[in-house]
C-alpha cells in the first residue's frame, strides 16, 4: 500500500501530529540532574553505572535523557549552590548520590521535582522524608547504604572482617572529621560510626579511640595522636570530605605502617588495607532503573526505597603484603576483589 493511501485510511492529521509530538520530545529530552559530594574522577565512573541502568530499560543519552553533573571534590559546603545551580535547569528528574544536604535543598526549595536517592548513609524513615520503604509517598524514592539494623549492622560485618585479617587489633583509632564542621542539613555519618563502632568494641574485644579533624591539613597530626597511643590499626570515617585528598590520606596512613580498614572499594583500590560496603555500582544502576521509569510516568512516591542488598570487600594484598599480614583463606573466598 501507497503511503498516501495509508495516511488517508489512518487520518493523515491524526497520524502526523503524534509523529511531529514525537518528534519535539526527541529534539528536547528530558534533562536527568545529578549531584554528589565526591570527586570528578568518581562522578565520572559512577555515572557510568547510573547510565548503564538507563540503557538496560531501553533509554539512550542524548535522545530518551540527557544528564547535568554536579561535584563537590568533597567540599560540602559548595552542595546548596551546586544544587541550586541544577535546579535552575529544570531537570525532569534529580539523582542525589550521597548528599543529605542537597536532598533537604530540593526538597524545600523545589518540592514538586521527583528525587531519587543513592547510596545514602540514612534510615529515610527516621530521616522524615519517607512514610515506608514499600511506599515512600510525595515525590522520593531511591535506595539506602544501611542494611536492616543500620550502621551498626554494617559496621559489625565491617570489623568482622577486618578482625580475621587483622586478628591482634587491640585499640581501634578512627579520624573523622569534628562534629562543629557538620552541617545540619547534611547530616553526620561519622557521629553513626562512632556510636556503631562503640557498641561493637566489646563484642570483638578492642578499645576504641577517635581522633578529630578540622580540615586534611591536620590529617597527619591525627595519625601521629594515635600512634602516641598505640593504636593497632586505624579506621577512616565515610565522610565524603576524606575523598577529597585521599592519595594525601593513604600517604600517610602508609608512614604510619598500620593496618587500615575504611568504607569505600576505591579507598581500598588506593592503598588503604581493606574496605567493606554495599556495592556502590549496583546502587547506581538501580537508581537508573527507577529513574527511567519516572521519566516512563511513574511516580516516584510509588516506587519502593530500596535497602542495599549486595556488598563489596575488597582487600588490598600488595598493602597487606607490605605489613606482613596473611588474609585466611576463608576470607580470600569472601572477598569481591584482590588488588595486587
Amino acid at each position: 500500500m501507497r503511503r498516501r493511501e495509508f495516511l488517508q485510511l489512518a487520518g493523515g492529521a491524526s497520524f502526523a501530529w503524534p509523529s511531529l509530538a514525537r518528534a519535539q520530545r526527541r529534539a528536547t529530552p528530558p534533562l536527568v540532574a545529578f549531584i554528589t559530594p565526591f570527586t570528578e574522577e568518581i562522578v565520572i565512573e559512577r555515572t557510568l553505572d547510573l547510565r548503564a541502568g538507563l540503557k538496560q530499560v531501553g533509554l539512550v543519552e542524548d535522545v530518551d535523557y540527557t544528564l547535568a553533573l554536579r561535584f563537590a571534590n568533597g567540599n560540602l559546603s559548595r552542595i546548596p549552590k551546586l544544587t541550586r545551580e541544577l535546579l535552575e535547569l529544570k531537570p525532569r528528574v534529580f539523582v542525589v548520590a550521597a548528599s543529605l544536604s542537597a536532598l533537604n535543598t530540593i526538597r524545600k526549595e523545589a518540592p514538586d521535582i521527583p528525587l531519587v536517592v543513592t547510596g545514602l548513609a540514612a534510615d529515610p524513615i527516621a530521616m522524615g522524608f519517607a512514610e515506608s520503604y514499600a511506599r515512600p509517598g510525595g515525590m522520593i524514592t531511591g535506595n539506602t547504604m544501611n542494611a536492616v539494623g543500620g550502621e551498626e549492622a554494617l559496621t559489625t560485618k565491617r570489623i568482622g572482617f577486618f578482625k580475621e585479617l587483622v586478628p591482634n587489633v587491640a585499640r581501634l583509632g578512627m579520624i573523622h572529621f569534628a562534629d562543629s564542621l557538620t552541617p545540619v542539613t547534611a547530616g553526620n555519618l561519622a557521629l553513626s560510626e562512632r556510636k556503631a563502632l562503640r557498641k561493637v568494641s566489646d563484642h570483638f574485644g578492642f578499645e576504641f579511640l577517635n581522633y578529630e579533624i578540622q580540615t586534611l591539613d591536620d590529617f597527619d597530626d591525627a595519625v601521629s595522636a594515635g600512634l602516641r597511643d598505640d593504636v593497632s590499626a586505624f579506621y577512616i570515617s565515610g565522610d565524603p570530605r576524606m575523598d577529597f585528598d585521599i592519595p594525601r590520606v593513604v600517604t600517610s596512613l602508609t608512614k604510619s605502617e598500620k593496618p587500615t580498614c575504611g568504607v569505600y572499594p576505591f579507598w581500598a583500590q588506593r592503598g588503604l588495607l581493606m574496605s567493606y560496603s554495599n556495592d556502590l555500582h549496583d546502587m547506581l544502576r538501580r537508581a537508573g532503573f527507577q529513574v527511567a521509569k519516572i521519566i516512563q510516568g511513574a511516580k516516584p512516591g510509588e516506587l519502593p526505597f530500596e535497602q542495599a542488598v549486595k556488598y563489596t570487600l575488597v582487600i588490598n594484598m600488595k598493602t597487606a603484603r607490605r605489613l606482613g599480614i596473611t588474609p585466611p583463606p576463608t576470607l580470600l573466598a569472601a572477598t569481591d576483589e584482590l588488588i595486587e
